[in-house]
């Protein structure tokens, strides 16, 4: 039996596909027997009305079975496409486990703010972004969870709750797929903001005596011309409550027409979602918030994907009236009348959950995108979240950056904790630096390292399985400056743009959550006595003050900033090797500061070869 997701994935694919290729089949078997009954029913009109040897009585035969395989022919052609987004959605589980997921997904690139404080530096949005490696949502409203959640650390009781959630989910790949394959392209149908702006407008009727009068009204008009085509008596009353219906529904006409009008498409678009609603409603939860999630779905004992069909029901029973046949007799009933009122009346009872059943949904979706993160990902662990008002933590074992491949993703441990308050001095002994300065040559790792640990804290921060053997942390805001760039547009320079992102990371200081830094090359866009000068200052402020984080560099000056921080402060670098005029790097974690740089080794594997004269004193030495 199939065992591992990836496995899983393939035996699901190939009998998904054999479902295609059968369906298709029975697609294009409905496709000849339908032209063959159209053409039967063809030869017995002919044979009735034309030759006069057939009764028409004959025509309700392939009149029924041409009805019969327009449903089936139907049937055939959702199932196939369900399949196909079922076929979809493994497929792209498969290359997500063969690591080649990148550019195969959503980027949620519309949620990437410049401004955000770690959302650009740590590939959180865009093309092989954390985004794209976690979301199989299909709604709007479920990627704006999930974007959310990225972005903002999640309470550590609702940290919680969303392992537990995701750790029940895990298993559960039906009702990952019945979500993927549900409905047709949702997030193209259902546009969130105005389906809930027109759930919630205000009332365009009003009052309940119209929605009263217009059954009487119309159960009389046409009780009067029952009773005049039977007895020929009574056309008085005929011609009255003809006149009274038309002053009645004169009276209401244009708003009638707008109501209805207005809710065509939110219906359709309740319709999509609501396949998705009714299979999350029958699933069985145990997770307190997946049990609040399910549960927020039914308003008045009335489940989601009941109140939904009720609204398709009535939007379609007004399209009725486009029927030559029933519009007589719809004018007789002030049809299109009583549907608006009832659509008001529908508007009235769950117009206001329209919103709380879309989030439910969006939520339920980001729970899930989690959860096959977890399921592709076994052997990573929850972090352990440590309660409010601990200080700044961050314990990581065998640590990995989660958007490499793993054949080449090098794990390495790190363990960082704020000072404390009665430490006194920076010279004060803590059990484990509040920061590590990391060195190194060009390409050896630093940036990765930063990346590595940033992306971890908002996987645990978001109730997600981190890249790691063993994580153990504080609530913490996160901040970079690991993508900082210049902008010709707003006039700034990169290290302007650096030193604003810098306060507002040392703003963060004043705010609930310790903060943690991850400084790419500080202050790299200026001379290095005030590069060294201002590094100082900016680190021990971030130490002194509750805050943890690595910084990378390649100035030695910088690197002497841990000896006058002490305790609160520890270099570390990584290595690499010159074999034969190549260099390698093992991306390995080493304590002390790097001896020594690249850079001309660089140089000369490009063609930039340097004389002895050229070549500076101190890469001789």
């Amino acid at each position: 039996m199939a065992s591992g997701p990836r496995a899983v994935y393939l035996a699901r694919l190939q009998t998904l596909r054999g479902e295609i290729a059968r369906l298709s089949r029975d697609e294009a078997r409905y496709a000849a027997a339908r032209l063959v009954t159209a053409g039967v029913a063809a030869l017995v009109l002919w044979l009735a009305l034309g030759a006069g040897r057939l009764s028409a009585w004959w025509l309700v035969l392939p009149g029924a079975v041409f009805l019969a395989l327009v449903v089936g022919h139907d049937r055939a052609i959702r199932r196939r496409d369900a399949a196909a987004r079922a076929v979809a959605f493994y497929e792209r589980g498969l290359a997500r486990v063969e690591d080649r997921w990148m550019g195969t997904g959503d980027t949620g690139e519309r949620f990437l703010d410049p401004e955000h404080l770690y959302a650009a530096d740590l590939d959180v949005f865009g093309r092989g972004s954390l985004f794209e490696l976690l979301s199989v949502v299909r709604t709007e409203a479920g990627e704006e969870t999930l974007a959310g959640w990225l972005t903002r650390p999640a309470p550590p009781g609702a940290i919680d709750e969303r392992q537990r959630a995701v750790e029940e989910l895990r298993p559960r790949l039906d009702l990952r797929e019945d979500l993927a394959s549900a409905g047709t392209d949702v997030r193209a149908q259902v546009k969130t903001p105005a389906l809930v702006a027109w759930a919630t407008a205000p009332a365009a009727l009003r009052g309940g005596w119209p929605r009263v009068v217009a059954p009487v009204l119309a159960a009389l008009t046409v009780g009067a011309g029952i009773w005049w085509m039977s007895t020929g008596d009574g056309a008085a009353f005929l011609l009255g409550g003809l006149a009274a219906e038309m002053a009645f529904s004169g009276l209401f006409r244009r708003r009638v027409r707008r109501v209805v009008h207005a809710a065509g498409e939110p219906a359709r678009e309740l319709t999509v979602l609501a396949a998705a609603l009714a299979r999350v409603e029958q699933e069985p939860f145990a997770a307190p918030r997946l049990v609040a999630l399910r549960d927020g779905l039914a308003t008045g004992g009335i489940a989601a994907s009941a109140a939904v069909a009720r609204l398709q029901r009535l939007v379609a029973w007004h399209d009725w009236q486009h029927n030559q046949f029933f519009a007589p007799l719809a004018a007789l009933l002030l049809w299109s009348t009583q549907i608006a009122w009832a659509i008001e009346a529908w508007r009235r009872e769950h117009g206001e959950h329209v919103a709380a059943w879309t989030r439910s949904l969006g939520e339920i979706e980001a729970l899930a995108s989690l959860a096959c993160y977890a399921y592709e990902h076994p052997d990573q662990p929850f972090a352990d979240v440590l309660e409010p008002g601990a200080p700044g933590t961050f314990d990581a074992e065998d640590l990995a950056h989660p958007l490499l491949p793993r054949a080449t993703a090098v794990p390495n441990s790190l363990r960082l904790e704020a000072r404390r308050e009665d430490e006194g001095a920076p010279e004060g002994r803590v059990s484990a630096p509040a920061l590590c300065i990391v060195s190194g040559s060009n390409m050896s790792g630093k940036s990765t390292l930063l990346r590595a640990v940033g992306l971890n804290a908002v996987l645990a921060l978001a109730g997600a399985p981190v890249r790691a053997r063993r994580l153990r942390l504080s609530p913490l805001a996160v901040g970079g400056t690991i993508r900082i760039q210049d902008s010709l547009h707003a006039g700034r320079s990169r290290f302007f743009a650096e030193i604003v992102r810098l306060r507002c990371i040392v703003d963060q200081l004043d705010g609930p959550l310790p903060v943690m830094f991850l400084l790419d090359e500080l202050l790299f866009g200026t001379n290095s006595h005030d590069r060294a000068v201002g590094a100082e200052y900016v680190l021990a402020t971030l130490a002194s003050r509750g805050g943890i984080g690595l910084v990378t560099t390649h100035d030695l000056a910088v690197t002497a900033i841990a000896d006058r921080l002490g305790r609160a402060a520890a270099n570390v670098h990584f290595e690499d090797r010159l074999d034969e005029g190549t260099l390698t790097f093992d991306y390995v974690m080493r304590p002390g500061p790097v001896r020594r740089g690249n850079a001309i080794a660089l140089m000369r594997a490009v063609g930039l070869h340097m004389t002895t004269d050229e070549e500076p004193q101190h890469e001789r030495t």
